[in-house]
C-alpha cells in the first residue's frame, strides 16, 4: 500500500481541536469541543445522530465558522480545501462524493491528477484496495462496497497525514469491515493520524486507540475504548442507539 513514510511519535498533535463550538442561528451544534489526534493514532468520534460528529469534521475543513482553535502540526487550520491537502489532510464523505460516470482509475486520479508521479501513486492504490480487476469501469456501474473501496482510494491516494473517515464502514457487510479496519491500521501504523465518524460500535471499540463521544453537541466522554464503553454517560446516549449501530 502507498501510505506515509513512518514518522516518530511527536509532542505536537497533528490534529489538535481546542474548545471548538459551533452555532447555526441559535442552535448549539458544537459546545466547547476539545481532542487532539497525534501520529500513528486513530482516534474515533462516536455518538447518537445529531451530536456534532460531522460538525467537527466541517470545523477542520473550514466549512463551518467556529469559535475556537483547529490546529494542524501547530499551526491554525487552513480554510481553503487546497491549503489543506498541502497540509496532508484528506477525507472521505459519507456519501461519497464520487463521480459517477467517471471510471475507478479516473476518480482515484483527481487528486493527484497534476504530480508527475500520479500513475504510480493510483497503481498503488488500486493494488492495494483491489481495485485493479475494475480500474476501467463506471463507478456507477459498481456495488456499494466496491464505490466504498473507491472512495477510500481516492482519500489515500495524496499519502495524507491526517486522515478523517466519515462512517467508512456504513453499508458494509461483516467480511468488508474486517477488510476496512486492516486498511486503516495499516495507514495508522505508517505514521497517519485517523480521525473516524462511525455508528458501528465494535468496529470503533476494536480499532481505536482513543474514542471521542458526543451528545447534543458536547463531549461526554473521552479516553480509551474500554473506559468509554463502561462510562454510564456513554450507555445512557446510546439507550436505544446499539441495537442498531
Amino acid at each position: 500500500m502507498n501510505v506515509p513514510s513512518p514518522s516518530p511519535q511527536s509532542a505536537i498533535p497533528r490534529l489538535d481541536l481546542r474548545a471548538v463550538s459551533v452555532a447555526f442561528g441559535g442552535l448549539t451544534a458544537l459546545d466547547d469541543v476539545s481532542f487532539d489526534v497525534r501520529p500513528g493514532e486513530i482516534v474515533a468520534l462516536i455518538g447518537p445522530n445529531g451530536a456534532g460528529k460531522t460538525t467537527v469534521f466541517n470545523a477542520v475543513c473550514g466549512l463551518v465558522r467556529h469559535r475556537g482553535e483547529v490546529r494542524i502540526d501547530g499551526a491554525p487550520a487552513p480554510r481553503r480545501t487546497a491549503d489543506l491537502t498541502a497540509r496532508g489532510l484528506s477525507r472521505t464523505l459519507q456519501g461519497l462524493g464520487l463521480f459517477a460516470g467517471l471510471t475507478v482509475r479516473e476518480n482515484v486520479l483527481l487528486p493527484v491528477a497534476a504530480r508527475h508521479d500520479a500513475d504510480d501513486r493510483v497503481g498503488a492504490q488500486l493494488r492495494a484496495l483491489e481495485l485493479e480487476p475494475l480500474a476501467g469501469r463506471p463507478v456507477a456501474a459498481l456495488p456499494y462496497p466496491d464505490r466504498k473501496r473507491v472512495a477510500l482510494a481516492r482519500a489515500l491516494v495524496t499519502d495524507p497525514r491526517l486522515l478523517l473517515l466519515d462512517e467508512p464502514a456504513g453499508g458494509l457487510g461483516a467480511d468488508d469491515i474486517a477488510e476496512l479496519g486492516v486498511v486503516v491500521r495499516t495507514v495508522a501504523q505508517a505514521g497517519c493520524a485517523v480521525l473516524l465518524v462511525e455508528h458501528h460500535v465494535d468496529f470503533v471499540m476494536d480499532l481505536s486507540d482513543r474514542v471521542v463521544v458526543l451528545d447534543f453537541g458536547r463531549m461526554i466522554a473521552h479516553g480509551a475504548p474500554d473506559d468509554v464503553r463502561d462510562d454510564p454517560r456513554v450507555e445512557e446516549a446510546y439507550l436505544g442507539l446499539k441495537a442498531t449501530a
